[in-house]
């Protein structure tokens, strides 16, 4: 699950940056899929001149049948070779969409039947009481923020650093940031934080309607591309891992309080 607490940090662009270097290995070869679980409605469909269906709408309203059928069925293929499920630009609709979704039956579509292979990144856009659930399904959560103390600010307000997600939660702060990683940790409470770099030239490959170079391995590969390429390995692996740290049963720190005398940020002393 891929989302942020305010603003507009790039939830859209990281998740399908994602999506498009996710290790192949990692799902026995199966490609993964990126679904627009924005209750506020979808751009993609928008942005390449994507038909009205099928879409996030048909994948909801397979929700409660015997049979519901795979994410694939709704699929449609980008110019760089991401796997989309997208949602209609209306708010009404995808709000109830992402409601059927977020059930207990809709998360079942998402999964898939038992012994399926494969990965859904959703891209949620801004977290709510309507992706609640999802957060707490998910496998791993990815929040996206900008680098400045406003954004990080908001974060910590919003108190995902709690002890329930710390084993599942990467903090990607995007663009520039005047704080280390480990200031940024210390005072969120979040212990996996990463840094993409705001990159021009790999946003407009991600943008074009038209079939184009994004290149994504390589010496040539662009410095976001890299960036987020070892950040999909480490939630690949960690994935893989989660039982054994779901079945230690604790946490491996003890985390420091968002906000304090000990733990203030510099950001919240200014």
């Amino acid at each position: 699950m891929i989302g942020s607490v305010s603003g507009a940090p790039g939830v859209t662009t990281a998740a399908l940056a994602l999506t498009a270097v996710w290790p192949p290995e990692a799902d026995g070869g199966v490609r993964p899929v990126m679904v627009e679980t924005d209750g506020s409605g979808g751009d993609l469909m928008m942005r390449f001149g994507l038909p009205p269906a099928p879409s996030l709408l048909d994948v909801a309203a397979a929700v409660g049948k015997p049979h519901p059928g795979s994410l694939l069925g709704a699929v449609s293929e980008l110019p760089f070779r991401v796997r989309v499920v997208a949602a209609v630009p209306g708010r009404r609709p995808c709000t109830e969409a992402v409601r059927l979704l977020a059930s207990e039956d809709g998360r079942g579509v998402l999964l898939g039947e038992e012994g399926v292979q494969g990965t859904a990144l959703l891209d949620v856009g801004r977290i709510g009481t309507d992706v609640e659930p999802l957060l707490r399904a998910a496998d791993h959560v990815v929040l996206v923020a900008r680098g400045g103390a406003e954004s990080l600010t908001h974060v910590s307000a919003y108190g995902l650093g709690a002890e329930a997600f710390a084993e599942r939660l990467t903090l990607a702060v995007v663009g520039p940031c005047p704080y280390p990683a480990e200031e940024i940790t210390g005072a969120l409470g979040i212990e996996r934080v990463v840094f993409l770099p705001w990159d021009a030239k790999a946003v407009a490959a991600m943008n074009r309607p038209r079939r184009g170079a994004l290149r994504t391995t390589g010496f040539r590969a662009s410095p976001l591309m890299r960036a987020v390429r070892l950040l999909a390995r480490q939630l690949a692996d960690r994935r893989e891992s989660q039982t054994e740290v779901q079945t230690d049963g604790q946490s491996r720190r003890d985390l420091v309080p968002s906000m304090g005398d000990e733990g203030r940020p510099s950001w919240a002393k200014r």
